[in-house]
């Protein structure tokens, strides 16, 4: 009955167009009543997101799995990777919502809404993970709001290519550099090794940025100066 209720409003809102598809017509496609409609779906820009409340829950009972063995940061970034993997689950369904959404401000901001919901979950996470450090909830904050740009970055490009570019590789090559500037620092070299030799080489990559700069300039800056690598 949900597909079903999904399909015929996509149907209409691709014939008809978005603002003109009443939930009267929805249900008279579907061939149910109204209550039905209601019993699924709080309202009509629900129908055209059906899938992330599922989401949401599986990324923060993910969230909620972890444990001290886990680096925060890699952890946040696989959360993020199941709402990908929501998308392209039905990349066909995935780019006709992405087009739907670019044409309505009002299912725009309903959509940005729901991002605000997933940054929530990775900020919450995190903020239990820094808590007791200084400028924890900060760091904490600054760091799920990155995943969250990165991700949506990567994920906006692939839903540009009509879903035929490859996601998970898009996807990694963007949180990459969140991991980059906020990941965990690297592995102690092993006793008797040097981090000079040569079997061990050591990349140093200096930033330069005038004082009070904002943090996404410092990021932007880094992230060039590791692309001319």
């Amino acid at each position: 009955m949900r597909d079903a209720l999904v399909a015929a409003a996509f149907r209409l809102f691709l014939e008809r167009g978005y603002e003109q598809t009443t939930v009267d017509d929805i249900v008279a496609l579907a061939g149910v009543g109204r209550r039905s409609f209601f019993r699924y779906f709080p309202s009509k820009e629900d129908v055209v997101f059906p899938d992330h409340e599922r989401c949401l829950t599986d990324m923060t009972a993910f969230l909620a799995a972890s444990d001290e063995g886990h680096e925060p940061v890699p952890r946040v970034c696989d959360a993020a990777r199941l709402v990908l993997r929501m998308y392209a689950e039905n990349p066909s369904f995935s780019v006709q919502r992405y087009r739907l959404t670019k044409q309505v401000p009002g299912l725009r901001a309903y959509e940005l809404s729901v991002v605000w919901r997933y940054e929530r979950a990775l900020a919450e996470y995190l903020r239990g993970r820094f808590a007791g450090r200084p400028d924890g909830t900060l760091r904490a904050d600054v760091i799920a709001a990155a995943v969250v740009a990165a991700h949506n970055n990567a994920l906006r490009s692939w839903l540009r290519s009509d879903g035929e570019s490859d996601a998970s590789t898009t996807v990694d090559h963007a949180l990459g550099y969140v991991q980059s500037a906020f990941g965990a620092p690297p592995a102690t070299t092993p006793a008797g090794e040097h981090p000079g030799h040569p079997e061990h080489p050591e990349d140093v990559v200096v930033v330069v940025s005038r004082r009070g700069a904002p943090l996404w300039r410092v990021v932007q800056e880094i992230e060039t100066t590791l692309g001319r690598e």
